[in-house]
């Protein structure tokens, strides 16, 4: 195996959990998730040599996966076929975020302007810090900074709202 080979290898292994997360975030569907991170992995492979210094891989990951997600919605739309809504959903391929506190959190999060709801998913799943999101957005990072305060703030209003009890005090 070459160098360029064991290079991408261990970039793969160390960051594909991450960009699976972020990508499910940004699409909520499985299989397009994976698709969105294989692309990602691909155009990755072929300007691996842009990557100069390993410790911006993540960020460099995530800036590519973002921009493939992006061209989803520039490319020709799939026609589409309504479902019955009251089919059962299937236990052996459901995700856990789709059931539960994480399902809430997500929906609550999908209800969020796209402003707000972007560099906090590239904070809270990328890792990303107010610097790295401002160079990613092309932003200063004190408007990152108002962003991700009132994207919290959105957020947590969205539950509380959602959750009458928590409003109330009661557990």
């Amino acid at each position: 195996m070459n160098p360029r080979q064991r290079q991408f290898e261990a970039l793969t292994r160390a960051h594909a959990g991450d960009l699976y997360r972020y990508a499910y975030w940004l699409c909520g569907q499985d299989a397009l998730a994976q698709d969105l991170v294989q692309e990602t992995l691909l155009r990755a492979w072929k300007s691996l040599d842009a990557l100069r210094e390993a410790e911006s891989a993540k960020p460099w990951l995530l800036t590519i996966l973002r921009r493939e997600h992006a061209r989803l919605h520039e490319r020709k739309p799939l026609d589409t076929v309504e479902l019955d809504d009251n089919l059962a959903e299937d236990a052996a391929w459901a995700s856990p975020e789709r059931h539960g506190d994480a399902a809430e959190l997500r929906e609550a999060m999908s209800r969020l302007p796209h402003k707000y709801r972007e560099p906090l998913l590239l904070q809270v799943l990328g890792g990303m810090s107010c610097e790295e999101i401002a160079a990613e957005l092309d932003q200063q990072p004190g408007a990152v900074m108002t962003q991700l305060f009132r994207a919290r703030q959105k957020l947590k209003s969205i539950l509380q709202g959602r959750r009458p009890e928590v409003q109330h005090g009661l557990p």
